[in-house]
């Protein structure tokens, strides 16, 4: 649940959709109707060897930066999270609402997962 939880917060806002995303074609393609945050990752997973070599690559960093989140946001998530049904923001509004009571290392993962959602 919490490597979801850290995957839904690094897709967050359209991360995979947007039209200048390295996935954007194979998101139209593949995933209508799945929301970014939920369950894109485990869509484009089903779909891997039809993906761009792009849309691998930035598949293959969203991984590696959950394992990051997960590694500095676990305890934050079982202590201040741990009853949030995860999907639909629910888990990064949970982290949002608890920003300054989180773990410095944590903080740090969060800002940075945010910040990705937002560069291509």
């Amino acid at each position: 649940m919490i490597a979801l939880f850290c995957l839904s917060l690094l897709v967050g806002i359209n991360a995979y959709a947007e039209d200048t995303r390295p996935c954007a074609d194979e998101t139209a393609k593949f995933c209508t109707g799945v929301n970014p945050g939920d369950r894109m990752a485990t869509c484009l997973k089903e779909h891997a060897k039809d993906l761009s070599p792009a849309c691998k690559q930035r598949n293959h960093e969203m991984m590696m930066r959950s394992k990051e989140m997960h590694k500095a946001c676990a305890d934050d998530v079982d202590t201040f999270c741990k009853d949030v049904q995860p999907g639909k923001g629910n888990m990064a509004n949970c982290m949002r609402e608890h920003k300054s009571e989180l773990s410095a290392g944590c903080q740090k993962e969060f800002g940075k997962g945010r910040h990705r959602g937002h560069k291509g």
